[in-house]
């Protein structure tokens, strides 16, 4: 299980990769999704995604991100969350 702190660490670096500046990151229980993004840039992450693999915790980090610079899920922001996503898994699973 990886820790609050490391996983945080881990939004921060991706945040930096995507060039948005989350105001605060917080972790809790949730009960219908893995995480949320409010208008003033606070993302709250379920705390079961610490347990999740890689892949799925990394997406669901970057969505909320790219939601920092894109409130909907229009086309830019699909585009983007699949080149990041892609870019990421590279450097998580070399081939």
């Amino acid at each position: 299980m990886m820790t609050s702190e490391t996983f945080k660490e881990e939004v921060l670096t991706l945040a930096t990769k995507v060039g948005v500046k989350p105001k605060e990151i917080h972790i809790q229980s949730m009960k219908r999704k893995w995480a949320s993004c409010s208008s003033k840039g606070r993302l709250t992450f379920d705390k079961k995604l610490l347990d999740e693999p890689d892949e799925v915790r990394i997406k669901v980090i970057l969505h909320e991100l790219l939601h920092l610079k894109y409130s909907n899920h229009g086309k830019m922001f699909k585009s983007l969350l699949d080149t990041y996503f892609k870019k990421e898994l590279s450097h998580v699973n070399p081939s």
